[in-house]
């Protein structure tokens, strides 16, 4: 195992140095790199000298396990990089996941709340506590701007513009972008700036703007336990992902009018192709309010009366 972990450590400081990739891919990569290396363990297999056959049941026994076909195809694409760069190196001649094709990825639409229950969700935060400041802040900004809970967490005062309205984010394959926000986030920003971060900050020295009960910063798992929190309240915690607000955002941009590209920049997408989900959901949405309401649709109700 031990050569095992120094290629595995060789790697990752090549994607960062050589590659670029963010610190959260990177995490990633070693997650995905670290379940292999449990299953070479347990099996007593070498990474060098491991079979296609073999490569193949350890990602049927993550599947077994219960994880999305998404995420099968995230550690196929992390075992074919680490074994492409094992042949560059001339560590190994063949590859073993070279023949081993990602799960068939259906195309399902991003789930998202209606306007009004964003709403509701907007006025949960207790506003007389520090930490509700915070929080408000934070989902605001978040439906406000369509940002990642990674690029919530890892946002600095730096890179917010407050006179302006926007801010600049380094996105997936640290990519910046510029994305601009409404004055109902800066108003709940801009109380929480000069009320609550400093208390919350206590004798810590960070330039992180959003900070936990600490003063430090947020751990992804941490900021997504309270966004799920208030959806519990809200009473959608099924619907709720740590991506919901930024489908609600895109979702509701495109229903009011934006258009695609637009929307593609604000979010960072490299394709075009990625953005164009959110306009399968608006139809969809469109269709059900013309079932709903028109008076010669399959769905209207008789005599013209559809209150539903």
């Amino acid at each position: 195992m031990k050569e095992f972990e120094t290629d595995v450590k060789r790697y990752l400081a090549f994607l960062q140095m050589e590659k670029g990739l963010s610190e959260n891919t990177l995490i990633s990569y070693k997650q995905g790199l670290e379940k292999f290396g449990a299953y070479l363990q347990e099996n007593k297999f070498n990474h060098i000298n491991l079979s296609e056959n073999q490569a193949l049941d350890f990602i049927k026994e993550e599947s077994h396990k219960g994880i999305s076909l998404s995420s099968q195809a995230h550690l196929i694409s992390i075992l074919k990089s680490f074994y492409k760069y094992l042949l560059a190196e001339d560590k190994m001649d063949y590859n073993p996941i070279s023949n081993i094709e990602s799960p068939k990825k259906w195309k399902t639409l991003p789930k998202y709340l209606t306007i009004d229950q964003v709403s509701q969700l907007l006025e949960l935060p207790d506003l007389s506590t520090p930490i509700g400041q915070r929080d408000k802040a934070i989902l605001e900004l978040m439906y406000a701007s369509g940002l990642r809970i990674s690029e919530v967490i890892t946002l600095k005062n730096s890179n917010v513009y407050m006179d302006d309205n926007f801010l600049r984010v380094l996105g997936k394959g640290s990519k910046e972008r510029v994305i601009p926000f409404g004055e109902k986030a800066r108003e709940f920003m801009a109380k929480y700036l000069t009320n609550a971060r400093p208390l919350l900050l206590k004798k810590n020295i960070n330039d992180y703007i959003f900070l936990n009960h600490h003063g430090k910063l947020f751990t992804r798992q941490g900021l997504w336990k309270i966004i799920k929190g208030y959806a519990r309240t809200l009473g959608v915690p099924a619907t709720l992902t740590p991506h919901t607000l930024r489908h609600s955002f895109a979702t509701h941009l495109l229903e009011k009018g934006a258009d695609l590209r637009s929307i593609q920049l604000m979010l960072g997408h490299a394709n075009i192709s990625t953005t164009e989900i959110y306009t399968y959901v608006a139809k969809n949405r469109v269709k059900k309010i013309y079932d709903r309401f028109h008076p010669r649709s399959a769905g209207a109700k008789p005599g013209g009366k559809n209150t539903g």
